[in-house]
């Protein structure tokens, strides 16, 4: 057990009733992920960026199922995973690549005769892709993945220098390109769309819950500002020297990053305070900080408002 946790394989769960709660909450994304795989990626004969996208193209020359060849290749996957990235892969890796098949094969006994639920392609790869990047999204949160793709995105990273993302799509073109062989150009057309539209969808749904608000205030109010921005929202603040270049005056600019609820405050507060207060704001789709404890203080007499 020692062993294993040095190499990162178990999570470090407070109790058992934290374990149990995040192994359900892992096969429910899963089981999002394979339902959408097996009832409407499957029947649209198309081939989206994933590994079951590659075994939907393999059972067509290979006496397998498609939970039988996902399963086979994820433990293949795995196995190089582990052989070239060791403590990168963990417990929640193999627990969802594993459990992924599993699914698919309840489904492939439990409905045999899979056929398409919409009768329309275009809207199979649709719905395919809000369902798989939810799920995946829902795996990303908790610090997990689906496996599978991402160890191939890894081994391309590390072996030809590619990107993570640039790694995922080229895989994901090869696997969409490869339905030519068994169906028709527009299942081609569908794969090569889906596999993009997937990367944007998946996108906004793991960073679009991560957007905050950088916002950087220049103003004559800059310590009653500021003391807002730290008492009452509890967030941090950068202060610098802004010197303008008409009338060359040095000013403090207050920068700090806030969620689209303490924007909104913020804005509020600033347009009260000081109406006049020059304000640029970007979207952060990621910071990475560790949080500081800020202790209340009684505001100065200069700091309230008169």
């Amino acid at each position: 057990m020692n062993k294993l946790r040095s190499f990162k394989i178990l999570p470090n769960y407070n109790s058992v009733g934290e374990c149990i709660k995040d192994l359900i909450y892992m096969a429910f994304a899963t089981f999002i992920i394979a339902f959408a795989v097996y009832f409407f990626m499957e029947p649209s004969n198309t081939a989206i960026s994933s590994v079951s996208a590659l075994a939907i193209v393999l059972a067509n020359v290979l006496p397998l199922t498609v939970s039988q060849l996902t399963f086979i290749m994820n433990i293949l996957l795995l196995i190089v995973g582990f052989a070239l990235f060791g403590s990168e892969f963990g417990f929640k890796t193999i627990y969802t690549s594993l459990l992924l098949p599993v699914f698919l094969g309840v489904f492939e006994n439990v409905y045999p005769n899979n056929v398409s639920l919409t009768n329309d392609a275009f809207l199979d790869v649709i719905l395919y892709v809000c369902l798989v990047s939810l799920g995946c999204a829902l795996l990303f949160n908790d610090n997990a993945s689906s496996g599978g793709m991402d160890i191939v995105a890894k081994v391309l990273n590390k072996y030809f220098h590619l990107e993570l993302g640039q790694g995922m799509a080229l895989a994901g073109i090869l696997i969409a390109c490869s339905t030519i062989f068994f169906y028709d150009a527009k299942s081609v057309i569908l794969s090569l769309f889906g596999t993009y539209i997937n990367g944007i969808v998946l996108d906004h749904f793991i960073f679009g819950q991560n957007i905050k608000k950088r916002v950087c205030i220049i103003t004559e109010k800059e310590e009653l500002i500021r003391n807002y921005i730290l008492h009452d929202l509890h967030s941090g603040a950068t202060i610098y020297q802004a010197i303008g270049a008409y009338d060359m005056v040095a000013r403090q600019e207050i920068i700090c990053i806030v969620t689209k609820q303490e924007y909104q405050k913020l804005m509020r507060y600033v347009e009260e305070v000081d109406p006049k207060a020059f304000v640029t704001v970007y979207t952060v789709s990621e910071i990475r900080y560790i949080p500081k404890l800020i202790k209340d203080k009684p505001l100065h007499a200069k700091d309230k408002i008169a």
